[in-house]
């Protein structure tokens, strides 16, 4: 039985990236209303995020350099 390789997708969900950049899942909510970060629609109620994408618009918007993980 050959094990299906794990490929890594840079898309995250809502809360992953809520926890990645430290805020809560609220303001990623309001940040996708106010168009401030880049973002896939997979369904109305779905949304899909670019991490470097995202990173690279609020470095735009708020001038500061995403912290390191």
């Amino acid at each position: 039985m050959n094990p299906t390789p794990q490929t890594h997708s840079p898309f995250l969900k809502k809360k992953p990236l809520a926890a990645l950049l430290g805020v809560s899942s609220r303001t990623i909510d309001n940040w996708v209303a106010q168009r401030m970060i880049p973002y896939l629609a997979t369904s109305p109620r779905m949304h899909l995020f670019d991490v470097e994408a995202v990173k690279e618009a609020l470095q735009k918007r708020f001038g500061v350099e995403p912290r390191e993980m």
